[in-house]
């Protein structure tokens, strides 16, 4: 059986096993543990003897530390050590690279980077003599660039060009060339990172909040000097990542540099303001998006330029263009990114990088063109749908985008919007609604699992792939009982230490159709081992609830054909499939707001989604995922910003009291619409990722139904209420 997945799997097996557990909206296996305060999250390992250690930062913006003046905190009571090795990070890695490189945390790069960390026996004395700990500067920070500036950007990629962007602008019916800004955002996990490093000889084990065991292995072994295989990572249960855990950042190699030089295990845990400060934000962005069509309403032209930011010498740069390579038609194009280099925290993937920020501008620049046209939004959607990808001639996998329209529309009551602006007056609130398309790329990545089908007919499954509250543990379980013909009640998943096969991890949408079709191909492995004792095809095996049979004969149980345990691994990688067809997925956001005429406050009043993303494997994890990310969505629209200080750099909102997140208060009933398809192009499973999607173009949708209700068209988000007062219509008067 062939690794790498080259060609589409067209025989839908998981449509003709018996069992009947895939796709149904099935528990969490672990949830128990979690309400009941028993799963052990990273810094709740009780390790006797284990230290506290307290991470310090930085208080010039850019620079180098002179010298740490450790005598005098030394002496205070409980104090063990104060550490500043070159080791240590001074950027949180990205994740996926398979390396940290040597980086000198004592070069200052951004404000609060943390530089040291104090070890003391309690959490309260290592805080007291971190707070009291005297650093000397070298300080250049009035070198320092603290403000992305379009004019001082470079490319971050080649630009995509076809044909004549500036032609078929000027022969355009009509146009529009407008500018979107989106701040920057924070992941805002729920768990803090945390991570305990024990020495057992020469070999470390780190209990850690991490996304990406299989890459966070060789990242910390290459950071300390030691062989990846003296690296034990175990991150069983994650509160929450959104791409702040895919690499290591600073707590992990601090506590395992203090860790092997005081002998005992040391446990660093970043408070919320350091989580914050220091490990990673979604770059701000600068968008011009340009759209030109006939009369008709169809694209002629398109053009996407956006700015985003990062360090110096930091690889990664926000993908804004990504969904807009494909999505629409429009045969004359351009599409640029540039990046601006700053000394703020490092830029890396927060949920969805690249669509979460781009996709809002793209839809709210189409809902633009679409009030030019006179046209309703959904219909100028429908006629833009390409029959390839432009420019490259790509044909696409399954594309449930048309799909996903009628039926949100259908289901929300489309057919009932008013057109034009402030029609629709319910006391003192303008009410309007808005819509916009969701698509993100989807990847198949590199996985493995063991599954072990037992002498006594019970199922494991085991692996290093992550579960960051996304229902890995349920999902992987129901593939392998679906597949063995097993009751889930007999089926147990094992997941996040790095002595399992290494899985895809928790990144990218990727992690249940990938690494659940390494599930898939060890459960074929077994099913092939079965068939023999049947003396039939592997395909024609049928099982359920434990038995065994062909069509035509008696069922039998399962484990009398078997002597013994069964275990096999199962691998799948991307093949050339991935470059042949266009892989994504799709769906559509409506919403209705209510603006207050006399505020400028906006409440959402009712939302629906419509996602299609392949087979699903759970729908309840599935549904909670796209409500997730609208949630995010709504965020992104009206409340989530970070915001830095001009004169330094430094972040001046950290923390969970002026981040603001949405809470049960700003969240209607919100409807999901999964819509089933089936995408052999895209996995074994017939399944595509869905943890990112549902925010991709929702905060669009909500900026748009704005519009719709007031008449206020702003295009820097987050749209708060100081924003819409200067332009909303006389709050006496009526509907217009």
């Amino acid at each position: 059986m062939k690794d790498s997945y080259d060609s589409p799997d067209d025989r839908n097996l998981l449509d003709q096993t018996r069992q009947g557990v895939i796709g149904q909206p099935l528990d969490r296996p672990e949830g128990r543990l979690k309400v009941a305060g028993q799963a052990p999250y990273a810094a709740e390992y009780d390790r006797p003897d284990c230290a506290e250690g307290v991470l310090v930062g930085a208080t010039i913006t850019k620079g180098r530390v002179k010298a740490i003046n450790r005598d005098a905190v030394l002496g205070m009571p409980g104090v063990l050590a104060v550490f500043s090795a070159p080791e240590m990070l001074r950027r949180a890695a990205q994740g996926g690279a398979g390396e940290a490189p040597m980086q000198d945390v004592r070069q200052v790069e951004f404000p609060l980077q943390p530089i040291a960390l104090v070890v003391a026996e309690t959490f309260e004395q290592a805080t007291h003599a971190a707070k009291a700990l005297v650093v000397e500067y070298d300080d250049q920070s009035s070198k320092a660039v603290l403000v992305p500036s379009p004019g001082r950007a470079e490319p971050a990629k080649d630009p995509t060009e076809n044909g004549d962007l500036e032609g078929a602008l000027k022969d355009a019916a009509h146009v529009v060339d407008v500018t979107y800004t989106t701040p920057g955002h924070a992941s805002a996990a729920m768990e803090p990172h945390a991570a305990i490093a024990e020495w057992d000889g020469d070999s470390l084990t780190l209990h850690g909040s991490l996304q990406m065991v299989k890459y966070n292995v060789d990242e910390l072994a290459d950071s300390v000097g030691i062989p990846s295989d003296r690296v034990r990572i175990v991150s069983a249960y994650v509160g929450g990542g959104f791409g702040s855990k895919l690499g290591i950042s600073h707590e992990a190699v601090a506590a395992t540099i203090a860790s092997r030089q005081l002998g005992r295990p040391v446990r660093v845990v970043m408070t919320r303001q350091q989580v914050f400060q220091a490990v990673m934000r979604r770059s701000e962005t600068v968008q011009r998006i340009r759209l030109g069509a006939d009369s008709d309403g169809r694209l002629t032209a398109l053009g996407h330029e956006a700015f985003v930011s990062n360090l110096p010498e930091e690889s990664f740069s926000e993908p804004v263009l990504q969904a807009t390579q494909f999505l629409y038609g429009g045969e004359n194009r351009r599409l640029t990114l540039n990046i601006s280099r700053i000394n703020r925290l490092t830029a890396g993937s927060v949920r969805a990088p690249g669509e979460a920020v781009g996709m809002p501008a793209l839809e709210s620049a189409m809902d633009e063109l679409a009030v030019a046209l006179h046209l309703d939004p959904v219909e100028l959607r429908k006629r833009n749908v390409p029959d390839q990808v432009p420019g490259e001639g790509t044909p696409y996998s399954s594309r449930k985008l048309v799909e996903a329209l009628d039926a949100g529309a259908r289901a929300f009551g489309w057919d009932r919007r008013r057109p034009l602006p402030c029609q629709q007056r319910e006391g003192e609130w303008w009410i309007g609604m808005g819509m916009a398309s969701a698509a993100r790329v989807n990847i198949l990545a590199k996985a493995e699992a063991r599954v072990t089908l037992r002498g006594d007919g019970t199922v494991l499954v085991e692996t290093d792939q992550t579960d960051i509250g996304t229902g890995s543990y349920a999902i992987l379980g129901q593939i392998a009982a679906e597949m063995l013909g097993q009751p889930i009640e007999r089926t147990s998943v094992h997941l996040g230490d790095s002595l399992f096969p290494q899985g895809a991890g928790s990144g990218g949408s990727w992690a249940a159709s990938s690494t659940g079709s390494a599930v898939f191909r060890a459960c074929e492995a077994i099913r092939a081992e079965l068939a023999r004792g049947l003396n039939c095809a592997p395909d024609d095996l049928q099982l359920r609830d434990g038995m065994a049979w062909v069509e035509g004969t008696e069922p039998r149980p399962v484990t009398d054909l078997m002597d013994g345990d069964i275990a096999r691994i199962g691998r799948i990688e991307p093949g050339e499939l991935m470059e042949k067809v266009k892989q994504a997925t799709y769906g559509a956001f409506f919403c209705e707001v209510a603006v207050n005429a006399f505020t400028g406050e906006t409440r959402v009043r009712r939302m629906t989604g419509a996602f299609g993303f392949g087979r699903v494997l759970n729908a309840k994890t599935a549904r909670s995922q796209c409500l997730g990310g609208m949630v995010w969505g709504i965020g992104m629209a009206l409340t989530e910003e970070l915001q830095f200080d001009h004169r330094d750099g430094h972040l001046t909102n950290h923390d969970l009291a002026e981040y603001h997140v949405p809470v049960h208060r700003d969240i209607p009933e919100m409807e999901v619409l999964l819509i089933e398809e089936r995408d052999a192009a895209a996995s074994p499973l017939q399944a595509k990722g869905v943890g990112e999607l549902g925010i991709c173009g929702a905060a669009g949708a909500v900026a748009n139904a704005i519009y719709n209700a007031c008449g206020v068209r702003l295009r820097d988000f987050p749209m708060t209420p100081d924003k819409l007062l200067a332009d909303l219509p006389d709050p006496f008067a009526g509907p217009t």
